[in-house]
C-alpha cells in the first residue's frame, strides 16, 4: 500500500513528521519534505547519554539546509550506535527536533545454579560477548550470551541441562539480566560400538580410545564424557593404529553419536574399513642428496621388505629433514610418494629429497627474559649468528637453556627473514619463573619428628647465573650449617667452580638405642670442566675435621673407635672404656664425571644420568678412599607413562693399615634407597640393635611413573620395587643378603622442594630388620 502524503501539510499540523525510522528503514519509502534552513536543534527524551553525541551523528548543523537525505542519513547514524530504541525527528518553525527512546542498561548480570563453572569466570566471559555491568541491553546479544552458555555446558557432557533467562526492568532505565542454570546430569558413555573391524577385537581397538564406558578412574579423569575433540583425538588415534601395522588404505567411514532421550546416556558408532595389509616391497631416495645418499638411507627406519608402518615412515623423512637441516638447509622438503600394487599387497615408496636453499642465520633474538641477563642465555647457545643454520646445534641450544631451570617454559622459533630468501632469525622465547628460596619454619617427617629448617637460596643471584646458598637444618640425626656459591661460567670456556663451607652434625635416628654425636666441619673448592654437551669432569681439594663423641650408651663399635683413635679409655674392662672423644682431620681429593643427557632435570620422561665419584684422603690423620657410581635411564613406554631405573654401587676402604671411618659409612633404608624399610636401619647392628651402616652399599629402583591428567606435570604417581642392602669392608656380597620392597606413592616437585610419599611392602624382611611402611621426605630426587 502506498502512502499518499500530498494532503499533509503543515499548515494542518505544529509539527510535521519527517521521517520515522522503521517506515524510513524498512519500506524504503520517505516523506517528501521541501528542504528547509536549520534554526536551531533540539533533543529530547535523553537520560544518560550526552546530547553532544547526538549532535555528532546528524549529517546537519545549524544555519544548513535540512531535505529528506538528511534525515535518513541521521535516523540510520543514530540506530547504528546500538544506544537508542526508536529514534524520530520533526520539525517545527526551522527547529529540528530529535527524538529519542534509550535502550535500557544492564545493571547486573547473575547466575544461579551453576556449578560447573565459577561464577566470576562466566561474568568475565559473557561481558567479553557485549553482556555485563553497564553495557546496553540488547536482546540479541543476551540470546547469543545464552547461546553460547548451553555450547559451554554441552561441551561439558551436560545435555539436559535448562537455561531459562529473566530481564527485570528496574529504575532509572535499566534491567538486571538472570540466567537461571538447571545443570541436570552428566551424560555418560554408555556404550562404543566398533563396526567393520576384523583384524582387532572390539577390545583392542576400546583401549587405544581415550573415551570410554564409566570405570573405577573416570570419576577423576573425565573419560567416559563425550568431546568432539577428544573423539577426533581417537579417531586418529585409531587410524595410526591399523597404519602403523600396515593397513596402507584404512578409513574411518562415520561416527555416529546418539543420546537417549532422558539425555543421560550416550552412544558412539565408529564404522570403518581396515581395507588390506600391505607389505613394503622397496624404498628408495631420489633428488639432490648433496652427494650423501649413503649417509640419508642409514635414517630410513622403513626397510624393504617389512610390513607398512606409517610411524616409521613418518619418522624417517623427519630425520632425513632435520640432517639436511643440520647442513645448513633449514626448509627441506622430503616426501615420501607411494605405489601400490593391489594384487600382490605391496607398496613401493620413492623418497624425494629437496634441499631447496641453504640459509645462515642472521641474528638471535631473546624474548621473556625480564630478570635473566641476555649474557647467561646466549651463553648456552651453540648456534651462532652470521653462521650457517644448523638444526641440531638449535635443538642443543635450546635444551641447555631449558636445563638451567630459571624458566618455565622455553620455546624456540626460526622464521625467514621477510628481505631475504637465505636468512632466518632464531627468536627464543622464556618465561622466567622464582629462582630464589627463602624459608623459616618447621617440618615434620616420619624419621625425624619436628625439625626446624631456614634457608636462603638463590640460583639465578641477580639474573647472573650464579648460585648462592646458605642452608641452616636443625634436625635432630642431621644438623647442618652450609654455605655455599656456583659460578657455572667461572672462565667463558664453561668451567664451573664451586665453593662449600659447611658444619654438620649427625646423631642417630630416633629410636635408636645407642647414642653418639659426629660433627664435621669443612669446606671445598671444586672445579667442573665440560669436555661434550653432556659430559662433565669434575675435581676438587677440601678439608674436614672430624670429631666423634661418645657416651656411656654409645654404640660398641663407637666406643672402639674413640678407645683406638682418640682420648676415651682403652681398658675394655672399664665403664669408661671408649668414652670421649677422637678428632681427626683429613684432605680429601675429588675427582667425579658426570653424563646427564635427560630432558629435565626435576622432572625427566627421557634421557639417561650417569655419575662417577672418586674420594680419595691420602694426607691426614685418616687415608681412606670412597668411591660412588650412579646410573639412571627413564624412558617413556606408553603416552605419559615413563620408566625410571636407577642403580647404584658405592665402596669405600681404608689405606695405610687402617680401617674405613666408620663416619664415612654409607646407609641403606627409607626413601632414596629402600622403601618400606626404616631409614638408614639395613646391614650390620651392634648388640642394642641399631644399624651402623657400611663400606659398600649396593641399590636398585624401578619406578612407573604416572602424571595427574590435567594437574602440574611434576604431579605423579609411581609405583615402584626396590632393591639394596649395606655390607661391612671385606664382607661378601651376596644376592640372599639383598631386601626387596614394593610399593606405590606420588611425588611433586612443591613450591618449598620436591616432595615424594610413599606406601610400600618389604617383601623379604628378616625377624630382626626394621620395617615402615608409610614414608615422605622433602628435598630428595629418585
Amino acid at each position: 500500500m502506498k502512502l499518499h502524503i500530498e494532503q499533509f501539510t503543515l499548515a494542518h499540523f505544529r509539527r510535521h513528521a519527517l521521517s520515522l525510522a522503521a517506515f524510513a528503514l524498512c519500506t524504503g519509502n520517505a516523506l517528501a519534505i521541501e528542504p528547509f534552513t536549520v534554526k536551531d536543534i533540539r533533543v529530547e527524551g535523553l537520560q544518560r547519554t550526552e546530547a553532544g553525541t547526538v549532535f555528532s551523528y546528524l549529517p546537519v548543523k545549524v544555519g544548513e539546509q535540512f531535505d529528506d537525505a538528511k534525515s535518513t542519513t541521521a535516523i540510520k547514524s543514530l540506530y547504528a550506535t546500538g544506544f537508542f530504541k526508536d529514534v524520530q525527528i520533526e520539525a517545527q518553525d526551522g527547529v529540528l527536533i530529535v527524538l529519542l527512546e534509550e535502550r535500557p542498561t544492564i545493571a547486573g548480570v547473575e547466575f544461579t545454579g551453576t556449578k560447573e563453572f565459577e561464577k566470576d569466570a562466566l561474568v568475565k566471559a559473557l561481558k567479553d560477548i557485549g553482556v555485563g555491568e553497564s553495557r546496553i541491553f540488547d536482546k540479541a546479544t543476551v540470546d547469543r550470551a545464552e547461546q553460547e552458555l548451553k555450547r559451554q555446558y554441552l561441551s561439558k557432557g551436560l545435555y539436559g541441562m535448562q537455561i531459562t533467562t529473566t530481564i527485570t526492568p528496574i529504575e532509572r532505565n535499566r534491567v538486571n539480566v538472570t540466567f537461571a542454570v538447571d545443570e541436570g546430569e552428566v551424560a555418560k558413555i554408555a556404550q562404543i560400538n566398533i563396526i567393520g573391524n576384523k583384524a582387532f577385537s572390539d577390545g583392542e581397538i576400546r583401549d587405544l580410545l581415550t573415551l570410554t564406558t564409566p570405570g573405577w578412574f573416570t570419576w577423576y579423569t573425565k573419560a567416559d564424557q563425550y568431546s568432539k575433540q577428544k573423539l577426533s583425538g581417537d579417531i586418529e588415534t585409531l587410524r595410526s593404529f591399523y597404519q602403523n601395522r600396515g593397513y596402507l588404505e584404512m578409513q574411518i567411514l562415520s561416527t555416529q553419536i546418539s543420546i537417549t532421550p532422558d539425555k543421560k546416556d550416550i552412544y558412539i558408532t565408529i564404522n570403518l574399513d581396515e581395507g588390506d595389509k600391505y607389505t613394503v616391497s622397496d624404498i628408495k631416495l631420489e633428488g639432490d642428496t648433496l652427494g650423501r645418499e649413503e649417509e640419508l638411507a642409514s635414517l630410513l627406519l622403513l626397510k624393504s621388505g617389512n610390513i607398512y608402518n606409517a610411524a616409521r615412515l613418518t619418522e624417517s623423512t623427519k630425520r632425513i629433514s632435520e640432517r639436511m637441516g643440520n647442513f645448513g638447509y633449514a626448509f627441506a622438503n622430503v616426501n615420501a610418494n607411494p605405489v601400490l600394487n593391489k594384487e600382490k599387497k605391496e607398496v613401493a615408496f620413492t623418497i624425494f629429497v629437496d634441499p631447496g636453499k641453504r640459509v645462515y642465520v642472521r641474528r638471535i633474538n631473546l624474548a621473556g627474559n625480564t630478570r635473566t641477563r641476555d649474557e647467561v642465555i646466549r651463553r648456552e647457545f651453540r648456534q651462532f649468528e652470521s653462521s650457517w643454520y644448523d638444526g641440531e646445534k638449535i635443538k642443543t641450544s635450546r635444551d641447555r637453556v631449558e636445563r638451567l631451570g630459571y624458566f618455565k617454559d622455553v620455546t624456540i622459533e626460526t622464521p625467514e627473514v621477510p628481505t631475504s630468501v637465505d636468512q632466518v632469525d632464531v627468536n627464543l622465547t622464556v618465561t622466567e619463573k622464582p629462582t630464589g628460596n627463602l624459608m623459616f619454619g618447621a617440618g615434620y617427617s616420619s624419621a625425624e619428628k619436628l625439625t626446624l629448617t631456614g634457608s636462603i637460596q638463590q640460583a639465578n643471584a641477580f639474573g647472573s647465573g650464579d648460585t648462592i646458598g646458605l642452608d641452616v637444618n636443625t634436625s635432630r640425626q642431621n644438623r647442618t650449617i652450609a654455605v655455599a656459591h656456583t659460578d657455572p661460567y667461572f672462565t667463558d670456556d664453561g668451567v664451573s667452580r664451586n665453593i662449600e663451607l659447611y658444619l654438620r652434625t649427625t646423631r642417630p635416628i630416633i629410636g635408636s638405642t645407642g647414642d653418639y654425636k659426629i660433627q664435621t666441619t669443612g669446606g671445598a673448592l671444586r672445579f667442573g670442566v665440560p669436555f661434550s654437551e653432556v659430559d662433565t669432569v669434575f675435581f676438587g681439594l677440601g678439608f674436614e675435621r672430624t670429631k666423634v663423641e661418645t657416651y656411656y650408651l654409645s654404640p660398641p663399635r663407637y666406643l672402639q673407635y674413640v678407645a683406638d683413635y682418640g682420648n676415651g679409655s682403652k681398658d675394655i674392662n672399664s665403664i669408661n672404656y671408649g668414652i670421649g672423644e677422637a678428632v681427626t682431620n683429613s684432605y680429601p681429593l675429588t675427582a667425579a664425571w658426570q653424563r646427564d643427557s635427560r630432558d629435565s632435570v626435576l622432572t625427566p620422561t627421557i634421557g639417561r644420568y650417569q655419575r662417577a665419584n672418586l674420594e680419595l684422603a691420602a694426607f691426614g690423620s685418616f687415608k681412606y678412599y670412597r668411591a660412588i657410581y650412579n646410573a639412571q635411564l627413564f624412558q617413556p613406554i606408553y603416552r605419559s607413562v615413563v620408566l625410571a631405573l636407577n642403580g647404584e654401587f658405592d665402596y669405600g676402604h681404608g689405606l695405610g693399615g687402617k680401617p674405613f671411618p666408620l663416619f664415612k659409612n654409607f646407609y641403606a633404608g627409607g626413601i632414596g634407597s629402600v622403601r618400606g624399610y626404616e631409614p638408614s636401619s639395613l646391614g650390620t647392628r651392634d648388640p642394642n640393635g641399631d644399624a651402623l651402616g657400611g663400606s659398600t652399599r649396593v641399590l636398585a629402583n624401578v619406578e612407573l611413573q604416572i602424571p595427574f591428567p590435567g594437574a602440574d606435570k611434576s604431579l605423579r604417581w609411581f609405583t615402584f620395587v626396590d632393591g639394596g642392602n649395606v655390607f661391612d669392608e671385606g664382607q661378601k656380597i651376596r644376592p640372599k643378603d639383598l631386601r626387596f620392597s614394593a610399593g606405590i606413592g606420588i611425588s611433586w616437585i612443591s613450591p618449598v622442594g620436591p616432595l615424594k610419599l610413599s606406601f610400600g611392602k618389604a617383601l623379604n624382611a628378616k625377624p630382626d630388620d626394621k620395617k615402615q611402611t608409610f614414608q615422605f621426605q622433602m628435598g630428595t630426587g629418585f
